[in-house]
């Protein structure tokens, strides 16, 4: 199983990639609050388009709330990858062929520092990108996660 878990997400177009990319591979969504637009948002729905139905979505008041949930399914601490340019590990070098929590945070800001030190180092995962680039879109970093964790758990079925 994977889960995708969103902390405060900013830009509702973005949310709604994510929501087909899990409808698509079968990964679980989570979003942590606050979050910037209404989950009505038009650009949400314009971006998920109907795959919104399709998407098992869970929302969560704290990051601490959506740990504890996760932790009941079996997925602890140690099976949480955030995704940070912080990190040394790259989805390619990372051991995703188990039930994981990918954890990204917002566009804008990217994961705070007492949320990325909640897990361990050797788990924070960077996207390798050319120099002096900032950043992958959200929705697009995430497909590129979700799908090699996928791909190492041999494409099996998510749901």
């Amino acid at each position: 199983m994977i889960h995708v878990v969103l902390y405060e997400p900013e830009i509702p177009a973005n949310t709604g990639n994510i929501i087909r990319l899990c409808a698509n591979t079968g990964a679980q969504l989570h979003l942590v609050k606050p979050l910037g637009f209404e989950l009505d948002d038009k650009k949400l729905k314009r971006a998920g388009l109907d795959y919104h139905e399709w998407a098992r979505m869970q929302l969560w008041d704290s990051i601490e709330d959506c740990l504890a949930n996760l932790a009941s399914k079996g997925i602890g601490v140690d099976a949480v990858y955030p995704l940070t340019t912080k990190g040394t590990e790259t989805p390619h070098t990372s051991d995703l062929n188990r039930p994981v929590a990918l954890l990204m945070g917002p566009e804008t800001r990217g994961l705070p520092e007492h949320v990325r030190l909640m897990f361990p180092q050797e788990h924070w995962i960077r996207l390798p990108m050319a120099e002096n680039s900032r950043s992958l879109n959200l929705s697009n970093a995430t497909a590129v996660i979700v799908y090699e964790a996928w791909r190492q758990q041999g494409f099996q079925p998510l749901s």
